[in-house]
């Protein structure tokens, strides 16, 4: 899981260089979190925290929020809940989706999105 604490220290930084407001003290006073607890997150020394916490780093940061719990390993609780409700359809959907090239994934997004039921 260090892909996701090296990630979030490297957007964080990039911020700091133009916005003092991003020092690890700040962001981490301004998402709850403990300033040595969000470092050893940013090290890789300890897992990523909570998706809660996760979703206020994502908002702070202006990052993706389930770009970031993927990183993390997890999945929001919002698509859990929709997967528990139809678990093998959302399971082969996925497993299908996995062999499919970008453009065709957006292809199916834009219908169902667009679509008329």
């Amino acid at each position: 899981m260090t892909q996701f604490g090296h990630f979030l220290r490297d957007q964080r930084e990039q911020r700091r260089r133009e916005d003092r407001r991003y020092s690890l003290r700040q962001v981490a006073q301004r998402v709850g979190l403990e300033p040595a607890y969000l470092s050893k997150i940013e090290r890789g020394e300890t897992p990523p925290p909570s998706e809660g916490a996760i979703l206020k780093l994502a908002g702070e940061l202006g990052e993706d929020s389930d770009v970031l719990l993927a990183m993390a390993g997890k999945v929001s609780s919002d698509l859990q809940e929709i997967i528990r409700k139809r678990p093998k359809l959302f399971a082969t959907l996925l497993r299908e989706l996995k062999k499919a090239p970008e453009h065709a994934i957006l292809h199916v997004v834009r219908e169902v999105r667009d679509g008329e039921w």
